[in-house]
C-alpha cells in the first residue's frame, strides 16, 4: 500500500467573474436560435467582428498547485481570505471539479467544510448520522459501534429524532464533527468551520483531532488560528493568490504567512492611518536598543531599552503609556505599563521620547508584533495596533548556554532550585 495519502499535482481551478447564468432552454427556444443564428453571423462578420458573445472576465482561484500528503500527517492549510484555501478542499472531497490537474487521495474522506455540508435538511439527526456513514462506505454494525460516541460527543441528545432543518449552526456543527471525526475516515478535511461553535466545544474539537492524529489518520486542516495549526499540525502549507507558496514545518510556514500580513518597514508609527485616539499625542517612533545604545538588534538576558517617541500639543499631563508584545500568533506575551510600575509622567514636554529599561531581557529569540496604547489625562490620545516588530536574538540568559524550547512559551524568568533534606 502507498504511503501517500494524498497526491495533488498541477492542480488549477478557473472562474468566470461577472458571467451571465443562461435561463432553462426549451425545445422551442433551441429551434428559434437555430433559424436566427445564420443572420446574426452575417452581421457579425459585417460589421468585423468575429466573435459572437461578449468577453468575460476569468480568475484562477487555484493555479499549479501540486504537494503530496503523507499518511498519519496532520497539514494546516493556511492562507489570507480568498487565497484558494476552500476552493482546494472542495476539489479534493469531490464536490468541485478542477479546471486543469489532478488530486488524488487514498482512502476514505470525511469532510467538515462548511456548516451543514454532507447532511440532508429533512432527515433527522439519528438517520443523518447513518447516511454519512454509509456515504463512506461503512456498515451499519460498523456506525451503531460508533453511534453512542457521536450522539454524546456532539451534545445533541435531546433533538437527535428532530430534522436537522431545525438545527442552529453550532448543532450542525457539533453534530458534523462528530461524525467526521468518529467514523473513522482515512483523510478527514477540515475548513474553518469550528469558529461557529462556542469556545468549549471548539477546545473539545481541537482535542479529539490530536486523538485523530495519533492514530494515523491523515488530517487537512483549514484555519486562521495560527495558534491551533501549530499545536495540531506537523507540517503547513501556505497559499497565496491560488498558488503554493510554501510547503514544509509548521512554525516556518506561520512566519512566511505572518510576515505576508504585516509589512512593518513600509508602515513607520509615524504614517500609520490605521489608529484611534484624538491625536494630542502622537506617537513617531520605535526604537530597541542594546546594552552599547546600538538599534542593531537585541538579544534574550541582554540589557535592552525600548525608546517611543512622540509628538503632541501641551499640555501633556498624567500621561500613561501600555506597550503590549505579542507572538506572531497573536498570543500576548508581555505587557509594559508606566503606569503599572508606579512611574507617572505628570507632564511631559510637546515632543520628546519616554524609555522602558530591562536589565536582561525576558523574551525568547524570536519576532514580536508590538501594540502602543497611549493615554493623557485619561483620554485616549493614540493607540497603534501592529506598531512595530521586536526581533529578539539568541542570547545566554541564565549564562548556561541553554534556552527553553520556543513550544513552551516566550517568556522567561529568573528562578533558583534547592535540594530539601527528606
Amino acid at each position: 500500500m502507498s504511503n501517500t495519502a494524498i497526491h495533488v499535482e498541477n492542480l488549477g481551478k478557473q472562474y468566470f467573474i461577472g458571467a451571465k447564468q443562461e435561463r432553462y432552454r426549451t425545445f422551442r427556444d433551441t429551434l428559434a436560435e437555430a433559424v436566427v443564428a445564420p443572420f446574426k453571423r452575417f452581421r457579425s462578420l459585417v460589421r468585423g467582428q468575429l466573435s459572437s458573445g461578449t468577453e468575460v472576465e476569468t480568475i484562477w482561484a487555484l493555479k499549479d498547485v501540486s504537494f503530496e500528503v503523507k499518511r498519519g500527517e496532520v497539514v494546516g492549510i493556511i492562507g489570507r481570505n480568498g487565497a484558494g484555501k476552500s476552493t482546494l478542499l472542495k476539489i479534493l472531497s469531490r464536490i468541485t471539479e478542477p479546471t486543469e490537474g489532478f488530486a488524488e487521495i487514498n482512502g476514505r474522506v470525511g469532510s467538515l467544510l462548511e456548516v451543514g455540508t454532507g447532511f440532508h435538511p429533512e432527515l433527522t439527526g439519528r438517520e443523518n448520522i447513518y447516511l454519512n456513514g454509509a456515504i463512506l462506505g461503512m456498515t451499519r454494525t460498523e456506525i451503531e459501534g460508533k453511534f453512542d460516541e457521536i450522539v454524546a460527543f456532539a451534545e445533541v441528545t435531546r433533538f437527535l429524532d428532530t430534522p436537522v432543518k431545525h438545527y442552529s449552526s453550532g448543532m450542525h456543527v457539533r453534530l458534523a464533527f462528530a461524525v467526521a471525526a468518529h467514523l473513522q475516515p482515512e483523510v478527514i478535511l477540515v475548513d474553518e468551520v469550528l469558529s461557529v461553535g462556542d469556545a468549549a466545544f471548539q477546545k473539545k474539537c481541537l482535542g479529539k483531532m490530536g486523538e485523530v492524529a495519533k492514530e494515523g489518520r491523515t488530517v487537512l486542516f483549514v484555519s486562521h488560528n495560527m495558534a491551533a495549526v501549530e499545536s495540531l499540525c506537523s507540517g503547513a502549507c501556505l497559499i497565496e493568490h491560488g498558488r503554493l507558496a510554501g510547503k514544509g514545518p509548521v512554525t516556518a510556514c506561520i512566519a512566511s504567512y505572518m510576515e505576508t500580513m504585516r509589512d512593518y518597514r513600509q508602515n513607520p508609527i509615524a504614517v500609520t492611518a490605521d489608529r484611534q485616539g484624538t491625536g494630542k499625542l502622537r506617537l513617531v517612533d520605535f526604537v530597541a536598543l542594546d546594552s552599547s545604545g546600538s538599534a542593531g538588534g537585541v538579544r534574550s538576558g541582554s540589557p535592552t531599552s525600548i525608546i517611543l517617541r512622540y509628538a503632541g500639543a501641551p499640555p501633556l499631563r498624567n500621561v500613561n503609556v501600555d506597550v503590549g508584545f505579542y507572538s506572531l500568533l497573536g498570543e500576548g506575551v508581555l505587557f509594559l505599563s508606566n503606569e503599572m510600575v508606579g512611574t507617572p509622567f505628570a507632564e511631559l514636554p510637546p515632543n520628546g521620547a519616554v524609555a522602558c529599561h530591562f536589565d536582561r531581557l525576558a523574551l525568547l529569540p524570536g519576532s514580536y508584533s508590538v501594540n502602543i496604547y497611549c493615554t493623557v489625562n485619561g483620554v485616549l490620545a493614540d493607540w497603534v495596533v501592529d506598531a512595530a516588530r521586536l526581533d529578539v536574538a539568541e542570547g545566554d540568559y541564565f549564562g548556561t548556554g541553554k534556552l527553553p524550547p520556543r513550544r513552551y512559551g516566550a517568556v522567561i524568568v529568573p528562578h533558583r532550585w534547592e535540594s530539601l533534606q527528606a
